[in-house]
């Protein structure tokens, strides 16, 4: 049967939420998918501006499709003013009503960033598990308390529910979803099509070890930090690091640690080991993975691996 995926344009639509998605699966329908992509207004209008200042026209009324199990309606984020607007959340009254009755005929409604703001207001986040950007997630959770909202996750399923953490998660999703639906082999083309290498899954955090810990001020360590990314196939010199920066080594390893809150070989290790599960996912043997991420050999590779099993392929656990 043929797929078909609805995405939503509410006011100030973030671009991104709408056009990641709706991009991967334009690529899949020109790889063969059977699949038909519908653009649909909320308000009835045919046309809706987003929050960068582009404008949408020729969307159709979401009124005039009754939805099943084939079909998948993506709800995007929207600027944040809105989010909290009272008149404007009243508004989406008839829309939310036709959300319910989508559902229950089986449709799969994904939320992208805060369009899972969209999905609690329908009351169809009540006693399901979901996530929205971390940002938000206080906010989300003191409005929506009877939403199962759980941090620090790039995407959650529950049932015929999909919410992601935000922005380019979406684009995971819609990769998931094809995966679902059409298996492995179109969706690395996909990817590979987009350029989408180190592809992301469920259980993935929200944001990168190489993102963490970078929520400072100091610029001398993310100079260093930036130092440690970059080649994460050379051995640590504290001295050659602590040159670089003007400093003493046994200064820059006590501001490190008070800055980050890691010490510099922790947060080198963590560094390590992201790229090598991501290396690991896309097929690499682990003495290949041990050597390209700098490990000493891959014993040293394995005995870290032992102590991070929650966060690895199933594949790896085999010693590959």
């Amino acid at each position: 049967m043929m797929t078909r995926i609805f995405f939503c344009f509410p006011a100030q639509v973030h671009l991104l939420d709408i056009n990641g998605p709706a991009h991967i699966f334009y690529e899949a329908r020109e790889l063969g998918a059977d699949l038909e992509l519908h653009f649909l207004s909320l308000d009835g209008a045919p046309q809706a501006t987003s929050s960068a200042g582009l404008a949408f026209t020729r969307l159709e009324s979401f009124g005039n499709f009754t939805l099943g199990p084939q079909d998948y309606v993506f709800l995007p984020g929207l600027d944040r003013q809105l989010l909290f607007d009272a008149a404007f959340n009243q508004s989406l009254a008839p829309f939310h009503a036709w959300l319910r009755v989508q559902h229950g005929r089986g449709a799969q409604l994904c939320a992208v960033c805060t369009g899972a703001y969209l999905l609690a207001g329908a009351g169809l986040l009540n006693g399901r598990q979901c996530t929205t950007h971390w940002k938000y997630l206080a906010d989300f959770r003191h409005r929506f308390p009877a939403a199962l909202l759980l941090q620090d996750r790039l995407f959650v399923k529950d049932q015929n529910v999909y919410s992601t953490a935000g922005v380019s998660s979406g684009i995971d999703l819609a990769l998931y979803i094809l995966e679902e639906a059409y298996g492995p082999l179109l969706t690395a083309q996909v990817a590979k099509e987009v350029v989408v290498y180190m592809r992301r899954t469920e259980k993935d955090p929200q944001l990168s070890v190489f993102l963490q810990h970078r929520n400072h001020l100091d610029d001398r360590i993310h100079r260093v930090q930036d130092h440690l990314a970059r080649d994460l196939s050379q051995g640590r010199n504290l001295e050659k690091l602590a040159a670089a920066v003007s400093m003493s080594p046994r200064n820059l390893t006590r501001l490190f640690k008070k800055t980050t809150g890691l010490t510099i070989g922790h947060y080198q290790d963590k560094l390590r080991l992201e790229r090598a599960v991501a290396l690991l996912r896309e097929g690499l043997k682990v003495e290949a993975v041990a050597q390209s991420c700098g490990f000493a050999g891959a014993n040293q590779f394995r005995e870290l691996l032992k102590k991070q099993a929650g966060v690895l392929p199933s594949q790896v656990g085999s010693g590959g």
